[in-house]
C-alpha cells in the first residue's frame, strides 16, 4: 500500500472500526484492567494517543514544510524514543494512566481527524519520496502514516481476540 488515498483510507477504515467497537462498549468496560493484556482499554487507547503525536509531528512538518519538532517528551527517552520502547511505553502510560476515559478518548479522536485532514494536504509525490524529509531517515513520509495504521491494527486485533475469548469463556 503505498498511494497516498489508499493509506489514508486504510487509516479512516482502522479508525472508524476503533470507533465503532468503543462506541458500543460501557465506560466500565472501557476502563476494566481484568484484559489478559493488563490494560484497561482506555490506556490503550491512551498508548496509541501517546505515539501518534509523532505522526502528527511530521505530518505538520511536511505539510508547513518546516523542519520537525517532536512531541515534549522526557529528555531521559532520548532523541529516538522508537530505540528504548517499552521505557517509552512505560512513560506513556504513567502520564495518561490517571486521565479520564472521556478526556483520554475526545484526544486521541481528535488528534486522529487531525492526522486525517494534515495527510490530505500533503501533495502525494511528497508522501511518496524517500528522500523528500532528512529527518525521515531515507524512509517516506508515508511510512509514518503506515505505522500509525499498523499499530492500531495491531492493537485492535489483539482487543478484539481478547474481547472473543472473554466470551467463549463465559
Amino acid at each position: 500500500m503505498d498511494d497516498k488515498q489508499q493509506i489514508l483510507q486504510a487509516l479512516r477504515d482502522i479508525f472508524n472500526y476503533w470507533d465503532i467497537l468503543l462506541a458500543g462498549m460501557t465506560e466500565e468496560q472501557i476502563t476494566d484492567p481484568s484484559l489478559p493484556s493488563n490494560w484497561p482499554i482506555k490506556d490503550v487507547i491512551a498508548h496509541l494517543w501517546g505515539w501518534q503525536q509523532r505522526t502528527l509531528a511530521r505530518a505538520e512538518a511536511a505539510l508547513h514544510d518546516r523542519e520537525l519538532q517532536y512531541p515534549n517528551w522526557p529528555e531521559r527517552l532520548g532523541p529516538d524514543p522508537d530505540e528504548d520502547v517499552d521505557q517509552t511505553n512505560a512513560w506513556i502510560y504513567e502520564t495518561n494512566r490517571d486521565k479520564p476515559w472521556p478526556s483520554v478518548y475526545a484526544d486521541w479522536k481528535a488528534q486522529f481527524q487531525r492526522i486525517l485532514e494534515l495527510g490530505e494536504g500533503i501533495p502525494e509525490k511528497d508522501m511518496a519520496d524517500s528522500g523528500r524529509y532528512a529527518w525521515m531517515g531515507g524512509y517516506p513520509l508515508s511510512a509514518s502514516f503506515l505505522g500509525s495504521y499498523e499499530h492500531h491494527k495491531e492493537h485492535i486485533e489483539e482487543l478484539v481476540a481478547c474481547l472473543n475469548q472473554n466470551r467463549n469463556t463465559r
